[in-house]
């Protein structure tokens, strides 16, 4: 745990049992923007509206001083954070059943089901995993957004952790940032890839649709490495391990290299039947209603112990089955051949 006598990093957020606190300098990529705007991007695990009320309440200060949240900042300017948690009571609590892979005082590691949205949003104000973990562990109430430090899409499944602690989300955060926490995924994308590779292209907001994310120049910086795992006739299952955790960042980099994932309906375009498709494949295929991603392997290290762990979760049963029906059109094609 960092406390109020250890050196700061730059960016490095530091909590005691009852205070946030957080120190950046503001870098050249953010000289010119809003206050508001700086602090979104440099503290994304707050919400926005919650870091406009620090500001306005003179919590989050730019160079020792309270400021408005349009306030323009300048490259080296000074932004500080110092206040207390506040309970997120807009956010009820819900008797929804999680599949826990691990827990502590600390940590909750959960394996998310496809179909389950993680935060509260417009369209989706209960029924999330929010509400499950504000009933599971309500101590995360206290928590900048109840613990959560890292996302996964609603209709990706998978392994997933979430802070119970300050110390925690001080510690996963910063591990997030420094890109030391390992997170695998599996997917499954059109086309047969003859081999693994790295993608290495920014990403940020759609130029015309502002509800997808795209490859463009002035985005974030984002790479996914990619290894092949089995081929198929017309589709290839690939594990990717993220560098950086953009939204929709296998989704958006995999349909840049013109490999979309199986059943994504943003990147993916339309249903792509392969020569020689058979009923029962066209069936599953078509059936498939959601984005083949599954998030498999996670690591990081222990906020207390300071151990390195590792959790996996098994392929949902879905999955399951569009694998099988795949290696068996691929058998049958290759039957033909012969």
């Amino acid at each position: 745990m960092l406390t109020d006598q250890s050196p700061k990093r730059p960016g490095a957020s530091m909590t005691e049992h009852s205070r946030i606190r957080a120190s950046f300098e503001v870098p050249h990529e953010l000289s010119d923007r809003r206050l508001d705007q700086a602090v979104s991007e440099l503290m994304p695990e707050h919400s926005r509206s919650r870091l406009q009320g620090w500001i306005k309440d003179g919590h989050l200060t730019l160079n020792g001083r309270q400021c408005k949240p349009r306030e323009k900042v300048m490259l080296g300017d000074r932004i500080e954070l110092d206040a207390e948690p506040e309970a997120q009571v807009e956010w009820q609590a819900q008797a929804i059943e999680l599949d826990v892979v691990y827990e502590d005082e600390h940590l909750l590691v959960i394996n998310k089901p496809a179909g389950l949205v993680v935060h509260p949003a417009a369209g989706h104000a209960d029924g999330t995993l929010v509400n499950a973990l504000l009933n599971y562990a309500p101590e995360v109430e206290n928590l900048p957004r109840a613990g959560i430090v890292h996302r996964l899409d609603k209709d990706t499944s998978g392994i997933m952790v979430v802070a119970r602690s300050l110390i925690a989300h001080t510690s996963l955060v910063d591990q997030l940032q420094e890109r030391t926490m390992g997170r695998e995924y599996e997917a499954v994308v059109v086309g047969e890839l003859t081999g693994g590779a790295t993608v290495d292209a920014p990403i940020g907001r759609h130029p015309r649709d502002r509800k997808k994310m795209a490859v463009v120049a002035s985005g974030k910086p984002a790479v996914t490495h990619y290894r092949l795992v089995e081929r198929f006739a017309a589709h290839t299952h690939v594990r990717c391990k993220l560098e950086s955790g953009r939204t929709h960042q296998i989704r958006v980099h995999m349909a840049h290299v013109r490999h979309p994932l199986v059943g994504d309906p943003q990147y993916g375009g339309r249903l792509r039947l392969p020569k020689g498709t058979t009923e029962a494949l066209r069936e599953v295929l078509a059936g498939f209603q959601r984005q083949a991603l599954h998030a498999r392997q996670l690591t990081l290290e222990h906020p207390e112990t300071g151990e390195i762990l590792t959790w996996e979760t098994p392929l949902p049963e879905d999955f399951e089955h569009l694998l099988t029906a795949l290696r068996q059109h691929a058998k049958e094609q290759e039957t033909h051949e012969f």
